[in-house]
């Protein structure tokens, strides 16, 4: 299968890197706006630079898009119209118009959509999805020293997003109603937020995204009838706690008992695997009808519903917040 990159960025070389050797995706080359970075990644990599974005598109059946969110649309839309499926990295769009119209282009040429949240294929989540059942509490937090990449939106389009996916993946269903609140910090868009997610099933997630924070932290707690699981995404490690099933519940009326006499620590594992690398694999197995595509056009669309209300609320407070913080 044809396949090429557009972007290639600090993100972008990386997916012209893995693509470069997966089984299954031969890579035709890449594009990229900047002359002397097209030409940095190309002599590093030994992949061919395309002359323009519709010189790529004419030789390849997929494409991945790594721009900045504003030309998500204006690329995937040359790709869709075209029948060319596209993987595009994450928010799938700058508005929910532009998300819809890329849905509705896809379905209209019969073209695939998978977006970017590489989250999915976090080792820690691929080993705690067998565990998960009916969850009702999830407290999600991310994290992160300042990088001017992705400054150009909010941290809610930049970081948070990737936990508002997970957590509709968790939970499922629909997001019902929510409260927010965020502040600038460094960049003129919110550098902090927090969101209260409250779902048509009852259960609540509360995620807290930082893109000024001194250390890196990328956690997530699962809390649910079966018992409670402790994710660090960082480390793509996990653990779950539950009640074992050889418990006497009369002993423990009758005296205290140490926590490993009733909770069972089962340590989540599964395979190694660059995140990435396994996303781009997927989107691959997906063009050539070996497998689903695991995170849809739709899937994105709803992912990114959810940060603009978020961002929505956020920025009904922030007058307040700011005439607050002059006082």
């Amino acid at each position: 299968m044809r396949v090429g990159v557009v972007g290639a960025g600090s993100l972008g070389q990386h997916h012209v890197r893995l693509l470069r050797d997966i089984e299954g995706a031969g890579l035709v080359g890449f594009c990229e706006v900047r002359p002397e970075r097209a030409q940095e990644v190309s002599s590093a990599l030994g992949v061919p630079v395309m002359p323009s974005l519709e010189a790529l598109l004419d030789q390849v059946d997929a494409v991945t898009v790594v721009v900045p969110t504003i030309g998500h649309h204006a690329v995937a839309k040359a790709a869709l119209e075209r029948g060319v499926h596209v993987m595009i990295e994450k928010p799938i769009a700058a508005t929910l118009a532009e998300a819809d119209d890329l849905v509705m282009t896809a379905k209209r040429t019969g073209a695939l959509i998978q977006t970017g949240h590489v989250e999915r294929f976090n080792r820690a989540i691929r080993a705690a999805l067998p565990f998960i059942d009916t969850p009702r509490f999830i407290e999600s937090d991310r994290l992160a020293p300042f990088n001017p990449r992705g400054s150009d939106v909010a941290v809610v389009l930049d970081l948070m997003i990737h936990d508002i996916d997970l957590v509709r993946t968790l939970v499922g269903g629909h997001v019902e109603d929510l409260q927010a609140v965020g502040v600038p910090v460094l960049t003129p868009s919110v550098d902090i937020a927090n969101a209260r997610l409250t779902f048509d099933s009852g259960a609540v997630a509360n995620i807290t995204a930082s893109r000024v924070s001194r250390e890196r932290l990328r956690k997530i707690r699962i809390f649910q009838r079966t018992g409670y699981l402790s994710l660090d995404l960082a480390a793509g490690t996990g653990e779950f706690y539950r009640l074992r099933t050889d418990v006497d519940f009369s002993a423990i009326a009758k005296a205290p008992l140490a926590l490993e006499a009733f909770v069972e620590r089962v340590v989540l594992e599964a395979p190694e695997g660059e995140p990435l690398r396994l996303e781009l694999e997927s989107f691959i197995a997906a063009v050539r009808g070996e497998t689903a595509v695991v995170v849809s056009g739709d899937d994105g669309r709803e992912a990114l519903a959810v940060a603009l209300r978020i961002n929505r609320e956020i920025e009904r407070t922030l007058p307040s917040l700011a005439g607050a913080g002059r006082a």
